[in-house]
């Protein structure tokens, strides 16, 4: 599957993942998030759990973090206790599976944020 954005033709995987994760940039993550049904508009607090989950991912040897360690990350970040439900607010479809795609990265192949 292929997705167009500014001209450019980015490959998917059979999960809509991206094949290319350096390929990724906002406007990638936008059209990400449109061509998925249960996304809304993304706001700045989407893009800090994207840039996190892309800063985790290069930074730390291939990291993508269960949702318990997404949560603690973004309460330091935004300096207030951050739960499951404010994840799931942002992305319905689990913050470690469906932010992954939209941050441009693997598909996530584990069970629950744990």
């Amino acid at each position: 599957m292929a997705l167009e954005v500014n001209g450019k033709t980015l490959e998917t995987d059979g999960n809509g993942n991206l094949v290319d994760p350096s390929a990724w940039d906002e406007d990638v993550a936008k059209a990400l998030a449109a061509a998925d049904d249960t996304m809304g508009e993304l706001t700045t607090e989407h893009f800090d759990v994207l840039k996190y989950l892309r800063d985790e991912y290069f930074s730390n040897n291939g990291n993508q973090p269960m949702e318990r360690q997404i949560n603690k990350d973004m309460g330091k970040f935004w300096g207030k206790k951050v739960g499951s439900k404010d994840l799931y607010r942002l992305f319905p479809g689990a913050p470690s599976k469906q932010g992954n795609r939209i941050a441009g990265l693997p598909f996530v192949a584990r069970k629950g944020g744990y």
